[in-house]
């Protein structure tokens, strides 16, 4: 089975190279039989106009000597009843009446004549004397034996590329995801390996994300899991309201991080995400900046986009910088170029510059942040989710004066 295919591409390649040998065959024989015809009604022309039925014997005979030198020749002419008339060399044997009848009869350098007067002329010649012979069969039988020994390492060399692509793919299907084939030339297969490799990384990048957002989820839900089961048994102890507050404090934490984390995965697996809403920015983060008492500052500029994904973008970063800065907290929409941009800056301790593009990757945990502080959850990382899939960017910023300072940029609509 290994070699199934290889043998098919070389097996198709020897048919069709036997299918045009006997084609072609055909053709040249029965081509060359038509001229063997043709040459021979010269042939006889010639021969009767040089031996004449009214020319003596002794001209004859010369005509006859000069044939047998020029051609290397024995020649001997009969009368009907098969009596020698004239002979040169050797003289080859009567002709039985089956091989008169013939207009040409070749056995080897021997040729039989019908001369017009009814006089048989035989010949057997060390020269060729007549149209070129030889078997076109055998020539095409050498054509495609060197083609079919040429072709082998051509079919050989692609059909072990297939089978190197089929191996590739089994072994990814076994669970080495890391597993990619190599691309070779630029032909068919080259681009088929190319596309496997290009949705190998895709799937191992996606699998890899959801074990490391498992894995981190599961790590960020001990603690409120913990808090809330010490609570729940405080207050089932002794009920007192701050046991309560606890209580739905770390119930609305535990439902916020398994609302991200819906959201995230989500956002993972939509290919086409539906931007049809027509948002005005600014109205969106005022509206977010209430809830929180957070003032929004800037200029109305409408994105088309998902309002729902862009206003959990905007309560992502104003949570953030609530929870992870200090006060002042501002938010400021402006208009630059044809994009929107959404910043959010707060006057905390900052973060250290090094780190900015880490921020956005799920759970991460600054240098120095302690495990009971907790890590970062998926806030940010939701925020680089959602405006990437709105075609736009989000970065981190330390501004002079201290803090840190989240920007979106989103193309903004046509008006």
């Amino acid at each position: 089975m290994k070699s199934s295919l290889f043998l098919k591409v070389y097996l198709t390649l020897l048919a069709s190279l036997v299918v045009l040998a006997m084609a072609s065959g055909a053709f040249l024989w029965l081509s060359n039989d038509e001229e063997d015809r043709s040459w021979s009604s010269r042939r006889d022309a010639i021969l009767s106009a040089m031996l004449p039925s009214d020319a003596t014997p002794a001209e004859t005979q010369i005509v006859l000597d000069r044939l047998g030198e020029a051609f290397d020749a024995d020649i001997a002419i009969f009368d009907a009843n098969g009596e020698a008339q004239a002979t040169v060399g050797e003289p080859p044997s009567f002709p039985p009446p089956g091989e008169r009848r013939k207009l040409l009869s070749s056995k080897g350098h021997r040729f039989t004549v019908q001369l017009e007067d009814g006089r048989v002329l035989v010949a057997r010649v060390g020269t060729p004397f007549g149209a070129p012979r030889g078997s076109p069969l055998v020539w095409l039988a050498l054509i495609a034996g060197v083609t079919a020994l040429a072709a082998w390492p051509v079919v050989r060399h692609l059909t072990r590329r297939l089978e190197g692509l089929r191996h590739g793919v089994e072994a990814w299907g076994e669970g080495d995801l890391s597993r990619r084939v190599p691309v070779h030339g630029k032909d068919e297969v080259a681009a088929v390996a190319a596309s496997f490799n290009n949705a190998a990384a895709r799937i191992e990048q996606l699998v890899t994300s959801h074990r490391s957002l498992l894995a981190n989820a599961s790590h960020e839900l001990r603690s409120p899991l913990a808090r809330l089961r010490m609570a729940s048994d405080l207050h089932g102890e002794q009920p007192e309201e701050r046991h309560r507050r606890e209580i739905i404090r770390n119930l609305a934490e535990l439902d916020e991080l398994v609302e991200e984390i819906l959201l995230a995965s989500r956002l993972d697996h939509v290919e086409n995400l539906e931007l049809t809403d027509r948002v005005d920015l600014l109205a969106l983060a005022a509206e977010e900046g209430a809830r929180h008492g957070i003032p929004v500052t800037g200029e109305a500029v409408i994105v088309s986009g998902n309002a729902r994904l862009l206003g959990r973008l905007a309560r992502n970063l104003m949570q953030n910088a609530l929870r992870h800065g200090a006060p002042p907290v501002a938010v400021e929409v402006t208009r630059a170029d044809g994009f929107a941009e959404l910043s959010v800056r707060d006057h905390g301790a900052g973060i250290a510059q090094i780190e900015g593009d880490r921020l956005f990757e799920p759970f991460y945990r600054p240098s120095g942040r302690g495990e009971a502080a907790g890590g970062w959850g998926l806030g940010l990382a939701l925020v680089r989710q959602i405006a990437g899939r709105h075609h736009g960017t989000v970065r981190h910023e330390t501004p002079p004066d201290g803090g840190a300072r989240f920007v979106v940029t989103l193309p903004a609509a046509s008006e």
